[in-house]
């Protein structure tokens, strides 16, 4: 388990904190439609941090070339109709190029600034010339409006119980999952990202803001800044 990250509850724990029977329960939502409409029909997608295919099934049945990178092989277990890499993002190195990169759940948040560096390494090292990388960030007073809990469709709620601060502008995000049969915890470090802070980040990487892609801000479409 990485330092300052934790997860409770049944079945397997990934070192982020992640429970694989957890997020193989979780709805999509409407992300799906957000990259379909920002892409060419047909895309191949490198997507970081794919865990058990969540947003990767919902790709493929839509036409997508998708390989799915995640550090948990129990993870990519549950990955169907995907080309799957066991690795940590970070340390990607595949020589190839892809239409899209996708960095989704919020990993542009990565408490530890080098490992957040580089991810955005990563984005940058595998998006073809002409094509683009695509990021999904906190929303506004996702810190800041906390206890908060949503109850989705599908008929579980989530609580965002904590969100303390641990020094050098990080939080420790603790967040509960309760269903009718089960529950889970996962407490994870984050660090809050201004706009512009946002964007000094990519440019760090080489990229650049091309179109915010939602109202809210949080799906964001970036090309190489070159």
């Amino acid at each position: 388990m990485r330092d300052g990250y934790e997860g409770t509850g049944p079945g397997a724990i990934t070192p982020d904190g992640c429970a694989v029977e957890l997020y193989a329960r979780l709805s999509v939502g409407g992300e799906p439609d957000v990259v379909e409409a920002a892409v060419p029909a047909g895309a191949s997608i490198l997507e970081l941090g794919s865990g058990v295919g969540r947003m990767t099934h919902p790709l493929v049945a839509r036409g997508f070339t998708v390989t799915a990178v995640d550090e948990s092989a129990q993870m990519l277990e549950r990955v169907r109709g995907a080309r799957t890499v066991h690795s940590t993002i970070e340390g990607l190195d595949l020589a190839e190029k892809f239409d899209v990169v996708m960095l989704a759940s919020f990993l542009v948040h990565a408490g530890d600034a080098e490992v957040r560096r580089g991810l955005l390494r990563t984005c940058a090292a595998h998006v073809a010339d002409d094509g683009c990388v695509l990021v999904q960030r906190e929303g506004a007073g996702y810190h800041a409006d906390v206890p908060r809990e949503r109850r989705d469709p599908a008929g579980y709620t989530v609580r965002v119980v904590a969100a303390d601060p641990v020094g050098d502008g990080v939080n420790s995000v603790r967040v509960e999952y309760e269903f009718p049969d089960a529950a889970w915890t996962q407490t994870f470090l984050a660090r809050p990202l201004t706009r512009e802070q946002f964007e000094e980040a990519l440019a760090e990487a080489g990229l650049r803001v091309a179109e915010y892609l939602t109202e809210d801000g949080t799906w964001v479409k970036a090309v190489p800044a070159a």
